[in-house]
């Protein structure tokens, strides 16, 4: 590689350090990106940097949009990041949502032509009549989803609509991401695996209709979760389909740890075997600490010390 001066290089590690980046950050930015050290530090460099402080970015995301997409110092300022960021922000409305987009794809700013990558697929949720209220939310959440060649994208909403999803709710999008993450033979297997657990392909896609997460547990997962349900805890395989978000659970980290501990306050009369395990497994961390925990830490210490321990193996 051919340098203009000897001292350019130095000149640009300097104005990263002296901006937060790490040796670690820096040796990444320039393993992804080696041409930033023949850039122009003022006309090139700064200006990248600055355009984010200018919209209240912190350092840390500032390195970390950076970091992650580095190829944002080969665009031009004028013609790429600064109207594409704009077009964001008309969608959006709010500088915080434009930045929560760019730190969750801060590679949705490579992109020449949003004409072509993304308009399409906007239009094509308001064609089928989800509220713009909806778009920006799944914006929000999934840019990435937004970046998908039209046609695969257009289809997909088509078929989510035709799988019965109503366009006006959060579930519509939910079930476009879910279809979106994965192929129709990755979608085909995952339907096998329940199968073999006895579950039809309608009461598949009840599931899915429920909470489209059913259908983006993988494989593995699928088979060690329906397993300790069957298998471990003698329930019937249809309890996924009343109740779809057990499937997406931590088999790991939610599951059996919690379904100890309710071994423990059955065998010690503190609860009643009709309770609800789905909720028991279902609830938030704070609830189940404080409702199933703490509560009896006095008649049942073991319970809170065996799920530490199942959480740190887990980890």
């Amino acid at each position: 590689m051919n340098f203009e001066t000897l001292d350019k290089p130095d000149s640009i590690l300097t104005l990263f350090r002296n901006h937060g980046f790490t040796e670690t950050q820096i040796s990444v930015l320039i393993r992804k990106l080696p041409l930033v050290l023949v850039l122009d530090l003022d006309k090139t460099l700064l200006p990248k940097i600055e355009i984010f402080q200018s919209k209240g970015v912190s350092t840390e995301d500032i390195i970390k949009i950076l970091s992650a997409a580095p190829g944002v110092f080969r665009r031009s300022l004028e013609n790429q990041i600064i109207p594409t960021y704009n077009f964001f922000k008309a969608l959006l409305k709010t500088e915080e949502k434009t930045i929560v987009v760019i730190k969750r794809f801060a590679g949705i700013l490579l992109y020449d032509d949003l004409h072509i990558y993304i308009e399409p697929n906007i239009e094509a949720l308001r064609e089928i009549g989800v509220p713009k209220s909806n778009i920006v939310v799944l914006f929000t959440k999934k840019p990435q989803a937004f970046t998908a060649i039209a046609d695969r994208f257009k289809k997909i909403v088509k078929e989510v609509k035709k799988m019965g999803f109503n366009p006006t709710t959060m579930m519509f999008g939910a079930a476009i991401h879910a279809l979106m993450a994965m192929s129709k033979s990755t979608w085909e297997k995952k339907v096998e695996v329940y199968k073999k657990w006895s579950l039809s392909e309608d009461e598949i896609l009840v599931a899915f209709g429920k909470n489209p997460r059913f259908m983006m547990v993988s494989e593995d997962n699928i088979m060690g979760i329906m397993n300790f349900f069957v298998n471990k805890m003698g329930w019937e395989s249809s309890i996924v389909v009343r109740r779809p978000v057990l499937a997406s659970l931590s088999l790991e980290k939610r599951i059996i740890p919690r379904c100890l501990v309710c071994e423990i306050l059955l065998l010690k009369g503190l609860i009643k075997k009709d309770f609800g395990l789905d909720w028991f497994l279902e609830s938030p961390e704070s609830y189940f600490l404080k409702n199933f925990v703490k509560k009896y830490e006095e008649e049942a210490p073991e319970p809170l010390k065996l799920y530490q321990e199942k959480l740190n193996l887990s980890k």
